[in-house]
């Protein structure tokens, strides 16, 4: 029930817009957690709580599932419940570059596994929810702690090529990512099973209309509240809005629901303001430590790219426009190049390669050399006589040789690259190192 004394309707329409933008990110991770961990009969399911799901094959324009996707990585989900106790994450020895980050219901992330993280060793590392009070058995390499009791996995691991070799050495890899609940890990009973949720089955219809917050009061049961979010967390409650998940709109007074609706609307138009003036996603993802209460940055990751990579370990950016002002890019009426000088390739400690993607839909680019991106890893790319590099962008196939050894194919229309440093060095974190120009030729 809303508190009479929550009566002012600025007050309840300025809390509704704020929470939100609070709640955006949280119930965008439930649509996915619901497709994947609870929805059996969805193509995307995993298997439930507790299992990876390994995708091995690199990806093609036949893939639709996932936007924008890294051609250069492949992916291992996973989906962990924390209440009853923690898990074990355990990882193999591995040159090559991985990562296993582990987000929490808001996506904001309580930490990472991997070659840059962790290191190549392999080890075992312990992820306790907020509840855990327990002893860290002997053999456990690190302890990361979460904010939420539900926290998803999206790990990627480098696929160098898509020979039949490459795919075969990456599937042996991803099959040594394991998950135990600590009990199995210890050798120890079991604990007592958390009780199964009415988990609300997901509408995409939801996010704009009141129920949004009968989602995010079911979802907060999942999150105790940070200090930093007491405030909100006691003006939700004045609306009826507490974690018990018993959040009913019908019983509002038409008046409260008004403002409420309001609200969101309100909320909304900050978001897609926001939005608007975005160019890149460089900041919006990292650790609460680093995120803080920044909560429209979170929302905004959440509309440009959920469950991105923080800069540290992996820096993206691209061309909005090209050096000519054209915005975005279209490889219908010209060709592009991108010009990297001897001592201006991006500095990675492990890999970097630039990806295309056609407009709007940001899928990648069919084509008859079957290259959706070029890095440093890509055979056969041939230097400049100062030992730059030039990268040709365009839709037909270049005649010259050397043009088409460095060729990245676009679509026959509007485009988008989006280059990716795994392992940054300092000179791109702190902005010494500046993306070449797209010039148009």
């Amino acid at each position: 029930m809303v508190n009479p004394a929550l009566v002012d309707p600025a007050t309840i329409r300025a809390t509704a817009a704020e929470a939100w933008i609070r709640g955006y990110p949280i119930l965008q991770n439930y649509r996915t957690l619901y497709a994947q961990a609870l929805d059996d009969a969805d193509p995307r399911y995993v298997g439930g709580f507790g299992v990876f799901r390994h995708y091995s094959q690199p990806f093609t324009p036949a893939d639709t599932d996932v936007v924008t996707p890294d051609n250069d990585a492949a992916y291992s989900w996973a989906w962990l419940d924390l209440r009853a106790e923690p898990w074990v994450v355990s990882v193999p020895a591995e040159d090559r570059y991985y990562v296993l980050p582990l987000h929490e219901l808001d996506t904001v992330y309580a930490g990472f596994i991997g070659a840059n993280a962790t290191g190549p060793e392999a080890g075992d590392h312990l992820v306790a929810g907020p509840d855990w009070q327990g002893e860290t058995p002997p053999g456990i390499r690190s302890v990361i702690r979460t904010a939420t009791r539900l926290i998803g996995i999206l790990g990627r691991t480098h696929l160098p090529g898509t020979d039949p070799a490459d795919v075969d050495e990456l599937q042996r890899i991803q099959q040594q990512y394991r998950l135990r609940p600590l009990h199995e890990y210890a050798g120890t009973p079991p604990p007592t099973p958390a009780p199964d949720p009415v988990w609300p089955v997901w509408r995409e219809e939801v996010l704009d209309t009141i129920e949004f917050f009968g989602f995010l009061d079911f979802l907060l049961g999942f999150f105790p509240a940070p200090p930093a979010e007491a405030d909100l967390r006691g003006r939700l409650t004045d609306l009826g809005i507490d974690g018990r998940g018993e959040f009913e709109p019908a019983t509002l007074p038409i008046e409260v629901r008004a403002e409420i609706e309001r609200g969101i609307a309100d909320g909304r138009a900050r978001l897609e303001r926001a939005a608007a003036g975005t160019a890149g996603s460089a900041d919006l993802f990292g650790t609460r430590d680093r995120i803080g209460t920044e909560y429209l940055d979170q929302a905004l990751g959440a509309v440009l790219g959920p469950y991105g990579l923080p800069a540290e370990e992996a820096w993206y950016a691209g061309w909005p426009e090209d050096s000519a002002g054209n915005r975005p890019p279209n490889a219908s009426d010209r060709d592009y190049l991108i010009r990297f000088g001897p001592h201006e390739l991006p500095p990675a400690r492990f890999f970097w390669s630039a990806t295309m993607y056609e407009l709007p839909d940001r899928r990648l680019v069919d084509n008859t050399l079957d290259r959706y991106s070029i890095g440093d890893r890509t055979p056969g790319l041939v230097r400049d006589p100062d030992g730059g590099l030039t990268l040709y962008v365009q839709h037909k196939r270049p005649a010259n040789a050397q043009h088409s050894a460095n060729w990245l194919p676009a679509p026959d229309g509007p485009f988008s690259v989006v280059i990716r440093i795994y392992g940054p060095e300092a000179a791109v974190l702190d902005g010494r190192w500046r993306l070449p120009p797209l010039t148009p030729r």
